[in-house]
């Protein structure tokens, strides 16, 4: 790795992930094709193809044209080996180039041919398959590394050689000519939904987040961070964790956000008094934490509506509060070290009265409120009240508010190019940047509207998104020089707009390689676990270690999930633990009592899976973090890691209170809970930092650990005091369901068969339907009853019922029923938590020196 401190971000990520930046007419060649790529990902997403009946692919033709940009630019860009040539492309890359891209392309040109005899390979199926596979394998080593291809490779192997395996894991085996069936000509492995995902969705985000940065908006974001938050103690540091979440938002790599912003904000939190490891590790952090943030979340959320089977809309909902609480405590963690450091923060230019701040920033906000409210009724009613017309209209008053944002933006002095190197002397004005860029803010805008409002497909909401940043990127330039009268400072002419779109697109192509490559390696596992059945084989593997303990069952899925991560991309890494992972805590969740909603399972791994980024030895955001700041990478991971407890934290608490994710409250709980989950983990990073109001001694800690426990699962300690359900006999179920209300949830504990025929215990939810009697409810639950030999069978079930639904067949019997027991709310175990708060801030409060006190907020 150089030292050269003037390398730009696309070096820095070119030299982390081992990439080569050609010369010459290559450049050309490549920067073409990425190009091309933009271009044909930006016209299967657009309504274009269907107006004018020309250039309509189908999902399989689609991701087929796909995988052949990503792996035939794979053999382009990314060198075999460490001292394989970084300046020019030798000739065998440019044939193994060729060749997998033909590989791929023959899933599109010979389609008809393929789906007319499904299943029947001929042998040029056979030889493509056999040649495709190794050479994607290869094509994940180059620009992934070998984590990926070697999961990959052993799952194939593990495929071929079931036979031989031990008893535990065998299975009868696939044949060559399944293999290459299943994963490279069907869509069960390579072309699945993994692939899908990535050619519908994913790349138009990715191509979003680039444009949006040639644009401009990184900068604006950082400066914007800065002005608001460098007045505080350690406030570069909280403007990091600000701008890395903001760019966060719509990246999908840890790593290019670390490298994009760390490029500024590391060498801007040295200068304040952070050390190179302690800078680096706030700066993973909050990166990191990027990927778990709607409403891209790394991509994996447009993953999870496939495999999680809800809208997408839904999982931004579960996913938005553990997130925020996340990102919250992050800043609180870095108020904590510029504590323990005495650091203060930079004086800032506005010199307004707090309350008077106050109060104009709670105006703007009440203005932002009432401006979109009356955008949301007004395009409400011209929808309808203009019809066809509505569409010119509503894109004539956006062309209209563009301008106006233009013309505020040019009535303010430019924002200052980035200089890591400049001394921290004075912040930037705070309004001044705001109005600098609020133009910037449009294309989100436009994206969350058709995700929110409209409903429209992610695919399609990145599209409208991405053609106004693209008009933003053509106009800006030629309009602010237009607008701005005072003649102090030229924005470049209308080619350099054109220039900023072609360097985007290809930008936004370049840094979708890795992630199109990563899933459809992913594919090969994914088809493997369909065609073998491993899934239940790792079910029992964690069963038999975890001897049945629930909670060390949860921790062994941690952990595997954290090492399955080890080097992937956020959306390999998905896709890996999503298959693999979220199947056995499902299973064994049934047969311990544990019954939780399938997208809080899928957070639960994910999160942890993520987490691999940041863990040693491996943690490849932390290396790059590292590179930035000169620190020490293992050092660097290690403070990560500490920093991120806050976030291991979080999906065991999740599992157990899906409160926390939304499901099922209201809007005045959500905001209650909101609150009190937001104060519990600021606890819990104090006790993990191990200050608080000062420094705390070994007994405030484990204090504080159980007041943040308490706060975020107090139906821990109301279940131990008062049993939350009632255990009633089987035979008892007709008088259970005439007792209870509907929408009450009754729990039934099962026996039946597996996928295999081997006997299970396990338990179902299922909501207490409408109906006067037990009698009438037990039929609309879809089921009947028979007694044998004194056990409680079911005869039937009915099809699409609740029952059935829930997971009950014919001759399971029914042990247990527990109907919901009559006890206070969890919710009143608060009060004695927060009275044990208040005894820790009083013994701390008395031990606070007068220098500790913090001169500013």
């Amino acid at each position: 790795m150089q030292n050269d401190k003037n390398l730009s971000a696309e070096e820095l990520i070119a030299q982390d992930v081992g990439a080569r930046l050609p010369i010459g007419v290559m450049a050309t060649i490549i920067a073409g094709l990425a190009g091309l790529w933009s271009l044909f990902q930006l016209w299967i997403a657009s309504p274009l193809p269907f107006m004018v009946g020309f250039g309509v692919f189908n999902n399989t033709e689609a991701r087929a044209i796909h995988l052949a940009f990503a792996i035939g630019l794979t053999f382009l860009v990314f060198p075999a080996f460490k001292r394989s040539p970084r300046d020019y492309v030798p000739v065998a890359d440019l044939i193994l180039a060729l060749v997998a891209a033909a590989s791929s392309l023959y899933i599109y040109v010979f389609y008809e041919a393929l789906a007319t005899r499904p299943g029947n390979l001929t042998t040029e199926d056979m030889v493509v398959a056999l040649i495709g596979i190794p050479l994607l394998l290869e094509a994940t080593r180059r620009c992934l590394g070998p984590a990926l291809a070697i999961i990959a490779l052993v799952f194939l192997v593990y495929s071929l050689a079931g036979p031989w395996m031990p008893s535990l894991l065998a299975h009868r085996g696939v044949s060559w000519h399944a293999l290459a069936n299943h994963q490279w000509i069907t869509t069960e492995g390579v072309f699945g939904i993994a692939l899908g995902v990535s050619t519908g969705f994913v790349f138009l985000f990715v191509l979003f987040g680039a444009l949006l940065e040639r644009a401009g908006a990184g900068h604006y974001f950082i400066q914007l961070a800065f002005s608001m938050l460098g007045h505080m103690r350690g406030g570069p540091a909280k403007a990091a964790v600000v701008s890395s979440g903001l760019t966060g938002l719509i990246s999908g790599s840890s790593i290019a956000n670390v490298v994009t912003t760390g490029t500024f904000t590391i060498p801007m939190m040295r200068r304040v008094g952070f050390s190179a490891e302690k800078a680096g590790a706030v700066e993973v952090g909050s990166s990191v934490n990027g990927q778990i943030m709607p409403p891209v979340m790394g991509a994996a959320a447009f993953l999870m509506v496939e495999y999680v089977g809800i809208p997408y809309i839904e999982v931004i909902k579960h996913a938005f509060l553990p997130a925020m609480i996340s990102y919250i405590a992050l800043l609180y963690i870095v108020h904590l070290e510029s504590l323990k450091l005495g650091l203060k923060g930079l004086p800032r230019r506005d010199t307004r009265p707090w309350l008077q701040r106050l109060l104009g920033f709670a105006f703007g906000c009440a203005f932002i409120s009432g401006l979109s409210l009356a955008v949301y009724y007004g395009l409400g009613w011209m929808k309808p009240a203009l019809g066809d017309a509505a569409t010119w209209v509503i894109a004539g008053l956006l062309a209209v508010v563009y301008v106006g944002l233009l013309k505020i933006a040019a009535s303010q002095p430019p924002l200052e190019e980035e200089d890591p190197n400049k001394p921290l002397e004075e912040l930037p004005d705070t309004r001044t940047v705001l109005l600098s860029g609020l133009h910037f803010i449009l294309p989100v805008v436009v994206l969350v509207w058709c995700l929110m409002v409209e409903r429209l497909s992610p695919g399609l909401s990145a599209f409208w998104g991405t053609v106004m940043l693209m008009v933003i990127l053509l106009t800006q330039r030629p309009l602010l020089n237009w607008l701005r009268h005072d003649g102090s400072h030229h924005h470049g002419s209308a080619m350099d707009g054109f220039i900023d779109l072609r360097e985007g697109l290809v930008a936004g192509a370049r840094n979708m390689i890795g992630i199109g490559i990563a899933t459809a390696t992913a594919g090969i596992i994914v088809g493997a676990v369909s065609q073998t059945g491993v899934g239940l084989v790792l079910a029992d593997v964690v069963e038999v270690l975890s001897m049945g303990n629930l909670m060390l069952m949860l921790l062994l899925t941690a952990v595997l999930s954290l090492i399955l991560g080890m080097g992937l991309p956020t959306t390999a890494n998905y896709i890996v633990v999503s298959s693999l992972l979220a199947p056995v805590v499902v299973a064994l969740g049934e047969q311990n009592g544990l019954l939780v909603p399938l997208i809080a399972v899928h957070l639960f791994v994910f999160y942890f899976g993520i987490m691999a980024d940041v863990t040693p030895p491996v943690g490849l955001a932390s290396f790059a973090a590292a590179a930035v700041s000169k620190g020490d990478p293992i050092k660097t991971g290690i403070t990560a890691f500490y920093y991120s407890l806050r976030t291991a934290a979080l999906p065991f608490l999740f599992i157990f209170n899906t409160d926390l994710l939304l499901i099922d409250v209201d809007l005045a709980h959500g905001l209650l809970i909101f609150v009190i989950a937001t104060v519990a983990m600021l606890i819990f990073a104090a006790a993990t930092q191990g200050w608080f109001i000062v420094k705390s001694r070994w007994y405030e800690t484990v204090l504080l650990l159980l007041v943040a426990f308490s706060l975020f699962r107090p139906g821990f300690w109301m279940d131990t005091i008062h049993p939350p359900f009632e255990e009633r006999p089987a035979n008892e179920l007709v008088q259970v369901l005439d007792e209870l209300e509907p929408k009450d949830v009754l729990r039934l504990r099962i026996r039946g068969e597996d996928a295999v025929g081997d006997k299970r215990d396990f338990s179902v939810l299922l909501p207490v339907p409408q109906g006067e009697t037990g009698e009438e409810r037990m039929a609309n639950l879809g089921i009947t009853l028979y007694e044998q030999n004194g056990k409680h069978l079911i005869d039937s079930v009915g099809f699409d019922s609740p029952a059935q639904k829930a997971g009950l067949d014919f001759d399971q019997e029914i042990l247990q029923v527990k109907s919901p027991s009559n006890r206070w709310a969890k919710e009143w175990i608060w009060i004695p938590s927060l009275a044990l708060l208040a005894l820790i801030i009083g013994l701390q409060w008395r031990r606070r020196e007068p220098e500790t006190r913090p001169a500013q907020a």
